[in-house]
């Protein structure tokens, strides 16, 4: 037995922030985001881009809105007021592109702006362009230095810290010893062993609680003209509250604390699996939109992109493996843009490749020594079985009783020569509460509902 998985409901982790998501991590060693914050922004300048490129994204918003005032268009387009939006909407009042169609308040922010009709015409022609309109992209420069600026330092992990992290998990200790030092490199993983023991809960467990401090992000980038949309909310943890910072503070109405266009997250870990192919790893472009969507190793910057199923996919594993070569060995990756430009991206992501399929089959021994780190995840001996069932039974609150393990034990397995695997006691227990509640019969670990609950979940191949 190399190593295995299963919950530990005993000790559980810290409650989860309101809104659902995943504990805070502890505090380790290195404070990889608390060196950079985004900078003051007091004029267009400090957004590094052109006013007109500004003043496209905003008329294109109103276009699409009606009207709004000027503090709803500095919170929408995630820029302040003060020093940027005003100079922005002063800039179209004086070209004739808006008008002002009343006020909500004191102040200029206040005044409620229309589109008028040149303006209608100008957003058309913007819109043949591009049809994104958000937060406003930062420069590909801004996003480069953000990104070396965070992750200056390799995380480094303890065995006490590890333990302390995954104290919501019950992990081997052979298994622990080859995680550290996996982790500690920042480089590639390879997880490989039967299915059903634990290599996606191990991956999620480690990138969610040892990764790090929180990471700031941009909601999208502008790459000479051509927008590349980064921030999505299906794979990005957005951390509700800034120490010392309110929203408003945040959105420039009482006083600029920084560029709002960044987004502080937790450090993202990104799963896919059969659905991945070559074309989903560069800029994917909409043609109806006209942006690209960021791949998912961009969206995983400064965290893990973990590949689930490796040798599953569509595209040949040799393939994907020699997409990472670069990456992995020189830290920078390149994109390509429709129009054949190719850009370089910072890469610091740990990849992680999980199959259950037998590394021989997939890939030769000169692409394995690429891959840094090989753990083999593999079956749960007798005893460790049947302390994993002991805590999933508590966990569903259903009495352990050690002569139906010992029964379920002899019967379906011994007796068939079945393979043990770690998520075994957690599907059976829960078919068996199942089969209970249809009985309408409290749920035990009687030799009836043993028997039924394996039944209906083994199937002889």
């Amino acid at each position: 037995m190399t190593g295995r998985i299963a919950p530990k409901p005993s000790r559980q982790p810290e409650s989860p922030p309101p809104g659902g998501g995943s504990p805070r991590p502890p505090q380790m060693e290195q404070d990889q985001s608390q060196a950079w914050a985004p900078p003051i922004m007091r004029s267009v300048d400090d957004t590094g881009l052109n006013l007109l490129a500004i003043a496209d994204l905003v008329i294109k918003v109103l276009y699409f809105t009606g009207f709004m005032s000027g503090h709803q268009i500095a919170d929408f387009v995630r820029l302040p007021y003060t020093g940027v939006v005003e100079f922005v909407m002063e800039f179209l009042k004086r070209e004739k592109y808006v008008e002002v169609k009343g006020t909500g308040g004191v102040g200029a922010a206040a005044f409620q702006y229309m589109i008028a009709e040149k303006g209608a015409e100008k957003a058309r022609e913007a819109l043949e362009r591009s049809q994104y309109a958000g937060p406003c992209p930062v420069t590909l420069n801004q996003y480069i230095q953000a990104m070396h600026a965070q992750n200056q330092t390799r995380m480094s992990v303890t065995q006490e810290q590890l333990l302390s992290s995954l104290n919501h998990l019950v992990v081997s200790k052979e298994m622990l010893n080859k995680i550290g030092p996996a982790v500690n490199s920042g480089k590639s993983i390879f997880l490989y062993g039967p299915p059903g023991n634990g290599k996606t809960t191990i991956s999620e467990a480690v990138g969610r609680l040892v990764l790090g401090n929180d990471l700031w992000i941009p909601f999208a980038l502008d790459i000479d003209g051509q927008i590349v949309r980064v921030f999505d909310n299906v794979n990005h943890e957005v951390v509700e509250s800034i120490p010392g910072e309110s929203a408003a503070s945040a959105s420039g109405r009482t006083g600029l604390k920084r560029d709002p266009r960044w987004v502080k997250v937790r450090r993202p870990v990104i799963i896919v699996g059969g659905e991945l192919t070559l074309a989903g790893l560069d800029l994917v472009y909409d043609d109806t939109n006209k942006y690209y969507e960021a791949p998912y190793q961009v969206k995983a910057n400064g965290g893990m992109f973990l590949i689930d199923d490796f040798g599953r996919q569509q595209v040949r594993p040799r393939d994907l493996l020699n997409r990472w070569i670069v990456p992995l060995e020189k830290g920078v990756d390149f994109l390509t843009l429709h129009t054949g430009r190719k850009i370089e991206i910072p890469f610091f992501v740990m990849i992680v490749f999980s199959t259950n399929l037998e590394p021989r089959d997939l890939v030769d021994e000169a692409f394995l020594r690429r891959i840094r780190h090989k753990i083999e995840v593999g079956n749960p001996t007798y005893e460790e079985f049947r302390e994993i069932f002991k805590l999933v039974c508590q966990s569903k609150r259903v009495p352990y009783d050690d002569k139906g393990l010992a029964y379920l034990l002899q019967e379906w397995y011994i007796k068939h020569n079945r393979n043990l695997r770690a998520v075994h006691p957690r599907d059976l227990i829960d078919q068996l509460i199942d089969i209970a509640r249809y009985l309408n019969k409290p749920p035990r670990l009687t030799k009836e509902l043993i028997d039924r609950a394996a039944d209906s979940y083994f199937v002889e191949l």
